[in-house]
């Protein structure tokens, strides 16, 4: 993991921030079903994603990969009804996607999609109070 130390940028941060919630909102109004369910994990898990990379941009830091932002959303106190270590479920069932032409079941987009609804928003809160 090649990490790279920058100024801290906290405009650049919410900026990444606002782009996730929107990308989360738009991603959740769409209807789960087999044409859009790739699309539906794919676009949870980079919301996700994009609030880690938010944190290391505010502090700083700039990652290649994308281990080191859901590690440090990881490490952000909250509390949800579901553990947020789900996310790198999230991170493997892109992966699969991505990678190796995984077609994910019907009932493995509603389980994204409830982490997501369980999960980001109080993410995103956590996140915006420790970068504001």
């Amino acid at each position: 993991m090649l990490i790279r130390y920058k100024k801290p940028d906290k405009k650049n941060a919410l900026s990444i921030i606002e782009s996730a919630e929107r990308n989360m909102k738009f991603t959740l109004s769409l209807e789960a079903t087999e044409s859009s369910a790739d699309t539906i994990v794919r676009n949870i898990y980079e919301c996700f994603r994009m609030l880690g990379d938010a944190l290391l941009v505010a502090k700083g830091i700039e990652s290649e990969d994308h281990t080191a932002p859901i590690n440090e959303l990881l490490k952000t106190e909250v509390k949800t009804t579901r553990p947020i270590n789900l996310i790198w479920n999230l991170k493997r069932l892109r992966h699969n996607i991505n990678y190796y032409g995984y077609n994910p079941q019907l009932a493995e987009v509603e389980d994204v999609i409830s982490v997501a609804k369980s999960c980001f928003k109080p993410l995103l809160d956590a996140v915006l109070k420790e970068i504001q």
